[in-house]
């Protein structure tokens, strides 16, 4: 069923908006999601943080509308056409929305928040100088994943086989993968991989993973997996599997451990970057940010309900431990 959060308001004069505007409708803003919306509340949350932090508040000076494809992607298109004809101001969004942007409009500013390489998926001519209608903030969380395994691997030394979960609907997932495995090679980690793209699929891999004599999980990158989070958490409880995630928030509903970027603060850059083009700035000259924010959190209450004893060495590691 398509979600679907429609947001219209009407305000009167907008302190500190151009004085050209201020007779006129706030500016609209489109927030689009390949995945749920539902399950990322932080991530809207850190993009008004962003858009406060220049002066600019839903309901007074700005409009926003909430799209998602619910993990159909071919809905983007139409809802990115629905949003140029009505002229948006501003579009943001992740991979996805922004790669079916790029397809869609040429004229319209887009604001990306992407865990890829913008570059190299034609988003942008370089990441000083993008040079076209899009710019954004890059998080590169799937090229974390070596450093994820060799954290699972010094929480759960005896694993000689771990599972891993991954959703290969981006070059970045892909990447991730091909990087995972390189890295396994590298130390002779064995590990039983897993492609999800259905909510249904996630069951049966996991306990498959158990099957086979997995004694560690690893859960990838990417939207899909994200906003499935709580399903995976609990699935890895039931089944008594140690679990690394690429996000923080992860961790806050039960999971064991994260090692990523944080993806709330990359949307809040990306809100900033929607108030300096709403301001009249071009995306053209705006440089694509890199998110710099590295957390590195552990649940100390689900390592003890796993039986694990965390080693002095990741308790100083961790910037965040949950009790």
């Amino acid at each position: 069923m398509r979600r679907r959060e429609f947001i219209t308001l009407v305000g009167g004069a907008a302190v500190g908006w151009p004085l050209a505007a201020r007779a006129q409708q706030p500016p609209l803003v489109g927030y689009l999601r390949s995945s749920s919306l539902a399950e990322v509340p932080h991530h809207v949350a850190g993009f008004r943080q962003g858009l406060k932090e220049v002066g600019l508040v839903e309901g007074q000076n700005i409009a926003i509308e909430f799209h998602s494809a619910e993990d159909q992607p071919e809905r983007l298109p139409a809802l990115i056409t629905d949003l140029v004809r009505r002229r948006a101001s501003v579009m943001v969004g992740d991979t996805a929305s922004a790669l079916s942007a790029k397809a869609t409009s040429t004229t319209t500013p887009f604001v990306f928040a992407s865990g890829t390489d913008p570059v190299r998926d034609g988003l942008v001519t370089s990441l000083n100088q993008p040079g076209g209608n899009m710019t954004g903030v890059v998080f590169f969380n799937s090229v974390l994943g070596a450093k994820r395994l060799e954290l699972v691997r010094q929480l759960v030394p005896a694993a000689a086989t771990i599972g891993v979960l991954v959703s290969l609907s981006n070059r970045a997932t892909e990447a991730e993968r091909t990087d995972l495995e390189v890295a396994a090679r590298a130390i002779r980690q064995q590990l039983l991989i897993h492609d999800v793209r259905r909510e249904r699929e996630i069951e049966p891999a996991i306990a498959d993973f158990v099957q086979r004599g997995a004694r560690a999980l690893f859960v990838g990158s990417g939207a899909f997996l994200n906003s499935n989070r709580k399903h995976v958490v609990a699935l890895a409880a039931r089944h008594a599997l140690p679990a690394v995630y690429a996000q923080r928030e992860t961790v806050l509903n039960g999971g064991l451990m994260s090692y990523g970027a944080s993806i709330p603060d990359a949307y809040r850059q990306v809100g900033i970057y929607t108030g300096r083009i709403l301001n009249g700035e071009k995306p053209a000259d705006l440089p694509v940010m890199q998110a710099t924010k590295i957390e590195f959190v552990l649940n100390l209450k689900t390592a003890n309900a796993l039986g694990l004893q965390v080693p002095d060495r990741l308790l100083a590691l961790a910037g965040e431990v949950v009790e």
